[in-house]
Order: structure tokens, then sequence, then C-alpha cells
């Protein structure tokens, strides 16, 4: 219990940490600083960790790192959106 209290404090510390970057690109409407490849690679190393997840429920544990997993995932799947939305320089 004492370690399913501490994985879901560090795992909403690091999932909630998307939000000011996220809220920064919607308030600018630009990401031309920000590195699609570095975020392609978070995000394919979250969703190996999300297999994991799965699997550790599976066998009757690690709901708190799924939870977190996947709220970490999304944070990271929404700042990829944002790049390639808003990503490119204005050429004007």
């Amino acid at each position: 219990m004492f370690f399913d209290v501490l994985q879901l404090i560090g795992g909403f510390i690091l999932s909630f940490g998307y939000i000011p970057q996220i809220a920064q690109i919607l308030k600018t409407k630009s990401a031309v600083d920000l590195n699609i490849k570095s975020y392609i690679m978070m995000f394919t190393g979250i969703l190996f960790m999300e297999v994991y997840a799965v699997n550790l429920l599976v066998k009757g544990a690690g709901w708190a790192f799924l939870f977190t997993n996947t709220i970490s995932l999304i944070g990271c799947s929404i700042i990829i959106a944002l790049i390639l939305k808003y990503g490119k320089a204005d050429r004007n």
C-alpha cells in the first residue's frame, strides 16, 4: 500500500508535468521550438510501459502504475498533436 501511494504521487507529478507545456503551446499558438522526435521517443517509451502496466494489472497488481501511466500517455499524445498543428514557423 505504501509503495502504491508513492507511485501515485510520483506518477501524478510526472503525468501532470505535461500541463504547463500544453498550456504554453495553446497560449502562444506556437510549438516551433519543440522537437517532435523527442516527444515521439517519450511516447514510445510510455507506450511500452503501458503494455507492461496492463500485464501487471492482469496479474493482480499495478493499478496505480497503469492509471498514472495512461495519463502520461495522453499528455504526451496531446503535445505531439499540438506540435503537428503549431510546430511550423509562420512563413508570412
